[in-house]
């Protein structure tokens, strides 16, 4: 009988592109600009710029160092995109542009690598999502991403692959909360994970073996990364449950808890009639448990504009104080001058979250992020969401039924209404149930239009998003040519 790995292995050294539904292929196209908008967005900012002085130029002679500078600064800002189950990209796509601008691989290659490799990443995540890290703490997702990308690019035998994940996640990194949030140790964590699983790609090609059972078995990965191991993930549905379409893309830096809450201010600040902050009695987020999670996770390290850019990023009301002022939430946000303004930081006391217990059942009821893994985990799904936030998110909770058999229809609600409560009385009320962004129907329909929006309102040149819709005919010089003009900044 395989285990988990050697099943997965197998797969995904013989997946073609021929082989993946055009609308899967279509999303991975998006998903590719979208972090190569996120990638140059890193490099622009001063923290970007000081890891590539520690790390060197994301287009290097050294391709292994090449992959862990476009994972590292691709990672950091949170703009990259998030799928059921995982934050993919800074190293499925970090590292297969690496490889593939190494190897002069076509558009058509580089896409069958980042499928392979969401597909992997995604469900290696997803077997330990019921556990103590989810996000962008979970970085076992970038070894398995790692590795996926640089074997999908260099056509490794089923052996190869086996071996690399099985080494990778013999030692997976385990984040410490303090130094993600308050130091600049954030901006090594991808960049270290993709190192390992590199690593383990050159060990596994130089004849070590790793232990075929390390996800499954009671001394391996599963057993001190998941509260509720869901093994049976990684391999189910082969072939017709593409994670790949259940990306999420993200449009403003910040937590994916907030994007609603966001999207709705930034209404909020085009319909409001002239205002200022004197005339504000309070703002009101109403929202789910989702977005008080991650408030709960920073608000240790609140400290008005000394507040640490990791913290900053997790919470709700200087991003939604930010996004009334203003009509827009961007990276230079949350960094000086514009975190010292005294006026945001003034409306940000007037912002409180209250919970919506119908929100948290409707996120509940969505597919990601937790939704497909509580139908997964059955009735130790309901233990778990008893220690995770009590007996009322239980009672919130529809019973779990099927997994589902394909995510052609899959759904992200993350619900936010914001309301400005005025002290004449008057009230502004939007919400999003759906962020803008957020999978869903709408995105399934504009997500091309929409990354290429995301692209261009980035400095992207316009001359790569012409050329997007053709990226799986592009020749190995065209392909070539993207890369270098989509990192240009």
């Amino acid at each position: 009988m395989f285990s988990q790995l050697e099943a997965l292995s197998q797969w995904a050294s013989q997946l073609e592109l021929s082989h993946v539904p055009e609308r899967v292929t279509a999303f991975a196209a998006s998903h590719i600009l979208s972090q190569l908008a996120a990638i140059r967005t890193g490099l622009h900012q001063v923290d970007g710029q000081r890891l590539v002085r520690a790390l060197g130029d994301p287009l290097q002679v050294d391709v292994a160092q090449s992959a862990r500078v476009l994972a590292g600064v691709g990672a950091w800002l949170n703009l990259d995109d998030t799928a059921y189950a995982g934050h993919l990209g800074p190293s499925t796509v970090g590292v297969a542009l690496a490889y593939a601008y190494a190897h002069g691989l076509t558009g058509a290659e580089l896409l069958r690598a980042v499928i392979l490799a969401d597909e992997c990443a995604a469900r290696i995540t997803a077997s330990a999502t019921l556990g103590p890290f989810r996000g962008q703490t979970a970085l076992h997702t970038h070894l398995a991403g790692a590795v996926a990308a640089r074997l999908a690019c260099e056509r490794a035998p089923a052996q190869r692959w086996l071996n690399a994940f099985a080494l990778a996640l013999s030692s997976p990194p385990w984040t410490l909360m303090r130094g993600f949030i308050t130091s600049d140790a954030r901006m090594l964590h991808v960049p270290v994970a993709v190192r390992m699983g590199l690593d383990a790609c050159d060990a596994a090609a130089g004849g070590l073996r790793g232990a075929s059972d390390i996800v499954e078995h009671s001394d391996g990965f599963l057993a001190q990364f998941a509260s509720v191991p869901l093994p049976d993930v990684i391999t189910f549905g082969l072939g017709q449950r593409w994670h790949t379409e259940t990306l999420s893309f993200k449009l403003h830096p910040g937590g994916p808890g907030i994007d609603a809450a966001i999207d709705s201010a930034i209404e909020l600040h085009a319909s409001m009639s002239r205002w200022s902050v004197q005339d504000v009695a309070e703002v009101i987020v109403e929202c789910s448990v989702y977005t008080l999670f991650a408030a709960r996770k920073a608000q240790p390290y609140l400290d008005g504009p000394r507040t640490p850019v990791g913290a900053l990023v997790l919470t709700t009301p200087y991003p939604v104080a930010t996004a009334l002022l203003t009509g827009r939430l961007s990276i230079e946000d949350f960094t000086a001058p514009a975190m010292e303004s005294h006026e945001r930081w003034q409306l940000a006391e007037k912002v409180r979250l209250v919970h919506d217990r119908e929100m948290t059942r409707e996120l509940l009821a969505g597919d990601a992020p937790f939704g497909e893994a509580l139908r997964q985990a059955g009735e130790e799904g309901i233990t778990w969401l008893r220690e995770f936030g009590g007996q009322e998110l239980v009672d919130l909770a529809a019973q779990p039924g099927a997994p589902l058999g394909d995510f052609t229809q899959t759904s992200k609600p993350t619900p936010a209404r914001v309301q400005v409560r005025m002290h004449d009385g008057q009230v502004y009320s939007r919400e999003y149930r759906i962020p803008r962004g957020g999978i869903g129907p709408k995105l399934r329909a504009e997500h091309p239009t929409l990354i290429k929006e995301k692209f261009r309102s980035l400095g992207g040149p316009e001359a790569v998003t012409d050329a997007w819709p053709q990226l799986a005919q592009a020749g190995p010089q065209q392909l070539a040519e993207l890369i270098e003009l989509s990192l240009t900044v």
